[in-house]
């Protein structure tokens, strides 16, 4: 019997290991053709389904007969709309979904669970390759109604695949979530058009970090919160940076975090304090959290007569924060010191990301308005 070292295993957050998946570990790994590696990469990505799981409080097991609540296809849903959203790289999300896949057909292979448990429709599909000689060969291959596809959207889009919207549609968005949501999505969406972070770390935001939040000394009337590895506001690609919040939202913040509303969530679950934004159950918000409120808004929204709201994502908000940002530095500064400003303000990895945004712009044949009391309130470009 194959010895196997740095073997993967899985624990729930009371400590407990997954008895399952470990299994399912220990036997790829007794496959002598897999290497460790391989394993490690397969067995992460079943390590943040069951984080998943944990965050929605549902078993890996159910499986009823309405198709919408089965446990996969939620799972491939907040999957699809992380890609969307862009916290999760195409690659990445197939890779996920797959891993999924491939630990149900051994648990029900095992009878973990049932084989009869309406878990998804397989399909055979044809492959068509070439081989070394140049020849044309096809290859059988099966797989599943769940899978989701690792492409590309097309044509020139932002970081996310996703369009900004005008400041009057802004404006129009914000009145009416201030008074028809949830006063933390009206927040949320506030501190996204005017920062520019992604949903994931406005739901990782703690109250620790507004208290301890330092005025830019580069930008008059803005404060600068550190972000990233060590502060346990999230980012993606763990990118370290600071998020710039303009005075007004900051007092707003604070004035929020102080609030009965707040405290009376925190009073019962208490674990959770740290965080700024927290449900009506008490829980930090989750991606899938913040989505199904934005069904709510959109629904509401367009009955109201926000027609615009149809296509609306939450992720948008950063799209238009980005573009507003981008078309203000141009006017005021060089490509290089505008790319360079907007790369540290949205904290991005790679400047050819923010070159998305410089190219839209110059490819817009009309760029969206700013006032002048943002430009002077909210960055302060014209005083540095």
């Amino acid at each position: 019997m194959r010895t196997v070292d740095r073997l993967p295993q899985i624990f729930w957050d009371d400590g407990q290991p997954w008895p399952e998946a470990n299994l399912f570990s220990l036997e790829v790994a007794r496959n002598r053709e897999v290497k460790i590696e391989t394993l490690t990469r397969l067995m992460e990505h079943l390590h943040k389904y069951a984080i998943w799981l944990e965050q929605e409080q549902i078993d890996w097991r159910h499986f009823p007969q309405t198709k919408a609540e089965r446990v996969l296809e939620r799972y491939r849903g907040e999957l699809v709309d992380s890609r969307d959203h862009g916290y999760l790289r195409p690659s990445t999300t197939t890779a996920r979904m797959r891993a999924a896949i491939r630990f149900y057909r051994y648990a029900a292979g095992r009878q973990f669970i049932s084989r009869d448990a309406p878990k998804w429709q397989d399909k055979a599909v044809v492959v068509r390759y070439f081989d070394t000689a140049g020849f044309e060969r096809t290859m059988n291959r099966l797989t599943t109604d769940l899978s989701i596809p690792n492409r590309a959207r097309p044509g020139l889009r932002l970081e996310d695949g996703l369009l900004p919207i005008s400041r009057q549609h802004m404006t129009e968005l914000l009145q009416f979530a201030k008074e028809n949501c949830s006063e933390e999505l009206h927040l949320m969406l506030m501190v996204g058009f005017f920062t520019g972070a992604r949903l994931g770390t406005i739901t990782t935001l703690r109250v620790q970090a507004l208290e301890d939040a330092l005025r830019d000394p580069d930008v008059s009337g803005m404060w600068s919160i550190p972000v990233g590895p060590g502060t346990g506001i999230a980012t993606k690609f763990d990118v370290e940076g600071h998020l710039m919040i303009p005075d007004e939202w900051m007092t707003m913040l604070k004035k929020y975090a102080a609030s009965p509303r707040r405290l009376d969530r925190v009073i019962k679950a208490p674990q959770n304090m740290s965080y700024l934004f927290l449900t009506r159950h008490s829980n930090p918000y989750s991606v899938a959290a913040v989505d199904r409120e934005m069904v709510t808004l959109r629904r509401s929204g367009q009955a109201a007569g926000l027609k615009f709201l149809q296509a609306f994502k939450f992720h948008q908000t950063r799209a238009t924060f980005g573009t507003w940002l981008a078309t203000i530095c141009l006017e005021k500064a060089s490509v290089k010191a505008s790319v360079e400003f907007v790369k540290r303000a949205m904290h991005h990895k790679d400047a050819s990301t923010t070159f998305r945004y410089i190219t839209f712009i110059e490819h817009t044949e009309a760029k969206i308005e700013v006032a002048n009391a943002f430009t002077q309130a909210f960055l302060g470009l014209q005083t540095r």
